[in-house]
């Protein structure tokens, strides 16, 4: 499972959603890339199947790094494909 923290602190997201990926990208890429602004504490890709879906998480051990990063990387190229990036959000729960 992946947890959606908060900063205790300051109530804020420290997870992104990043949408538009590359087949390809590996957790390390992100890492790399997501790196630059703080320090990852997590890279989900999300897979079916074994298949890649195109998006996954980033968990920041810091909000501030999450929102820099949305702030710098929303709508840039990598990889090939234009990046969507918004913050993470829990789950609903199911009925």
């Amino acid at each position: 499972n992946f947890t959606i923290t908060r900063n205790s602190k300051m109530g804020e997201l420290n997870t992104l959603y990043v949408g538009n990926l590359n087949y390809k990208a590996s957790k390390e890429d992100l890492e790399s890339l997501f790196g630059e602004f703080g320090e990852v504490a997590k890279v989900r890709l999300i897979e079916k199947d074994g298949i890649k879906k195109g998006f996954g998480f980033v968990e920041f051990a810091e909000s501030s790094a999450a929102k820099k990063s949305k702030e710098e990387l929303d709508g840039k190229e990598f990889m090939g494909r234009r990046l969507k990036i918004d913050f993470a959000l829990p789950k609903k729960p199911r009925d």
